[in-house]
């Protein structure tokens, strides 16, 4: 590990799910009775936007009863002390990586703590229900929609990513499925690159196999361990 440099690290819904965050793959998906068609694309926006920011409302809401677990304060650790270049791209839509300390962060999927106005683009920290039609406090549009990249639409800072995968010595990914594209894909380009690939998870994924490494069981364990493998001292 003495020539390990540069860390790109991509978690999902597992990380979380010891939170207490349900995800969209697991038994029941996320709301009882919705399909993911339902609630999260740009269609399910348009046809029925009162029941699209309902859901997002009460996802928002939940934040408050569950807090970060031991992987994300690991990972915080792991930020913090880390020498080389890091970047945790994160899947999730929480902010449980930020309430652990987290700075070197990218959320490719959005923010439940982050209305989007679709009318000038501005980002907006909100915390609160966000009604349909509310108003954009810097061009006055009744435009605000949850700040979520939808099914269907580009995930964010995708060439930031990319570059990052370019230049990194170990690729991570955490608590993923393995069946969500482009994240799903990452561990390729790592390794076109060059970069050695860990996996951790409670399951294989569905791209276990791209992987040099994988280690099975839940991301409290795992990835506190494996930080104190990387900065020493447990």
């Amino acid at each position: 590990m003495a020539d390990l440099q540069n860390l790109v690290i991509l978690t999902g819904a597992g990380i979380s799910a010891e939170s207490g965050i349900a995800t969209f793959r697991g038994p029941g998906g996320l709301w009882e009775g919705h399909r993911v068609e339902d609630v999260c694309t740009p269609e399910a926006l348009a046809r029925d936007p009162a029941l699209v920011h309902r859901f997002y409302d009460l996802r928002r809401a939940a934040l408050d009863m569950v807090e970060p677990n031991a992987a994300h304060h690991a990972l915080a650790r792991l930020d913090a002390e880390w020498p080389g270049d890091l970047l945790i791209v994160t899947q999730n839509v929480d902010d449980l990586h930020e309430r652990a300390g987290a700075t070197r962060l990218l959320h490719m999927h959005g923010e439940l703590r982050s209305a989007l106005c679709a009318a000038c683009g501005i980002r907006e920290r909100w915390t609160e229900a966000l009604p349909p039609e509310s108003e954009c406090p810097n061009c006055g549009m009744l435009a605000l929609r949850p700040d979520i990249v939808f099914f269907g639409e580009m995930p964010y800072q995708m060439e930031r990513i990319e570059a990052a995968l370019a230049e990194a010595d170990l690729f991570v990914s955490i608590g993923t499925s393995g069946a969500v594209y482009p994240a799903a894909g990452f561990v390729q380009t790592a390794r076109h690159y060059g970069a050695a690939t860990l996996e951790m998870n409670l399951d294989p994924s569905g791209g276990s196999h791209w992987f040099e490494e994988s280690r099975m069981g839940p991301a409290s364990a795992l990835v506190p361990a494996w930080v104190g493998e990387l900065l020493g001292g447990g």
